[in-house]
């Protein structure tokens, strides 16, 4: 079979067991992303092992592109992220979430690094550990709280913005630490590294802010057959490309920045409506896919299974501490905050994200990607079921657009 039909077929399945997984899920009453990793695991090396089918001539070649098409997936995904994100609601509980963000992911990097020492790793990885830990799944948490009709109330908002704040710190933290790893930590290279990225966050986001909506309302304008779409489609790539090539960033920072600036833009409905099917409908479940298609289960023996109980437990205790002492610091009473804690636990797409680097720059083992993988599967399922605990007997309430998960 040439590479183009073992592609053709691989995505064929691929799509359709990412959506079944995720209708499943979804009946279950748990996040369609939930069935899409578990999809992902059981046509990995777990169980199915995809990639080397009878089917398959070449699966280094298909592995490749389909994590290539992953890549444009996660990217696509941050875009939609930014496009949602509603600046005005978030600034009344501004200092809340700066507080619980903030706190939410010094607590993980300190207390995953900590727990990672004892099982033999050296430090960096075991700070590298702790930066996993730190990223909270805003898609996950915000359908959650959608479920839960709590979304308006001011732990809702405030889970929001938190999961947004920390989401962007892990990514700087994670550049930093990157741009660091191959030379001399001195105070003089952390200057240069933050400048610049700060000079291009600003930058992007001025861009974002003022330039996007007017371009995409005047090529809408334009006797453009999709002009609209494919101009949404040049701005995130270009966005995505110069975060990483430019400032230092990861990718996924430039799709967050031209989402937020094009939900700025009287079109976001349209956007939104255009950018969803190929987002959604393409890319992102083969994102989601393609992290079981990474994973091997059985890897999970010896030592493995402890970490993995250690880190889990550290993964729910690092984001209820830090976040629900954040919102404390805000003035949050006690059930308030432990709710905002509850809420920052899920880990999802950036956890795997910063994980899958780790991998390609050897800080990390394979192993500990599996074992990254299985708990972000855990957190997941965990989340939802700890905010029905804590929300009990809440009224559905109208909620405002919020970050969504996949479909199924």
């Amino acid at each position: 079979m040439t590479p183009f039909l073992q592609l053709t077929l691989a995505l064929a399945i691929i799509i359709l067991a990412a959506k079944t997984g995720g209708y499943i899920a979804v009946r279950l009453r748990q996040p369609a992303v939930l069935g899409e990793l578990l999809v992902g695991l059981i046509l990995g090396p777990t169980l199915i092992d995809l990639v080397h089918l009878p089917f398959v001539s070449d699966p280094k070649l298909l592995h490749e592109e389909i994590t290539d098409l992953a890549s444009l997936g996660v990217v696509f995904l941050m875009f939609m992220a930014g496009l949602e994100v509603e600046l005005d609601e978030m600034l009344h509980v501004g200092r809340a979430s700066l507080l619980s963000g903030t706190l939410g992911v010094v607590a993980p990097i300190f207390m995953g690094a900590v727990a990672a020492l004892p099982f033999g790793y050296t430090d960096q990885a075991a700070w590298f550990i702790g930066i996993i830990l730190t990223a909270t799944s805003v898609s996950i948490s915000a359908q959650t709280l959608l479920e839960l009709g709590v979304l308006r109330t001011r732990e809702g908002i405030t889970l929001l913005g938190a999961a947004v704040v920390d989401d962007v710190l892990v990514l700087i933290v994670l550049s930093i630490f990157l741009a660091l790893g191959g030379s001399a930590n001195s105070e003089g290279s952390v200057i240069v590294v933050v400048a610049k990225m700060v000079l291009y966050l600003v930058l992007s986001a001025a861009l974002g802010w003022f330039v996007l909506p007017r371009v995409v309302t005047w090529v809408d304008r334009q006797p453009i057959s999709e002009g609209l779409t494919a101009i949404v489609i040049f701005v995130t790539l270009v966005f995505a490309w110069s975060a990483e090539v430019m400032g230092g960033l990861a990718a996924i920072t430039g799709a967050f920045i031209a989402g937020v600036g094009l939900g700025r833009s009287h079109l976001r409905d349209k956007i939104e409506s255009k950018m969803r099917i190929i987002t959604y409908g393409l890319l992102v479940p083969i994102f989601f896919v393609s992290i079981g298609l990474e994973a091997n289960l059985r890897a999970i023996t010896g030592a493995l299974l402890p970490f993995l109980i250690v880190l889990f437990t550290v993964a729910v205790l690092s984001k209820v501490i830090g976040a629900g002492l954040g919102a404390r610091l805000a003035g949050f009473n006690n059930v308030e905050a432990l709710r905002v804690g509850v809420g920052m636990i899920s880990r999802g797409e950036v956890g795997l994200i910063v994980a899958g680097i780790g991998v390609r720059e050897a800080i990390i083992s394979p192993e500990v990607f599996t074992v990254v993988v299985v708990l972000v599967l855990l957190t997941t399922l965990a989340t939802p079921l700890l905010l029905r605990l804590m929300f009990p007997k809440m009224p559905a309430t109208s909620a405002p657009r919020v970050k969504r998960s996949t479909s199924a």
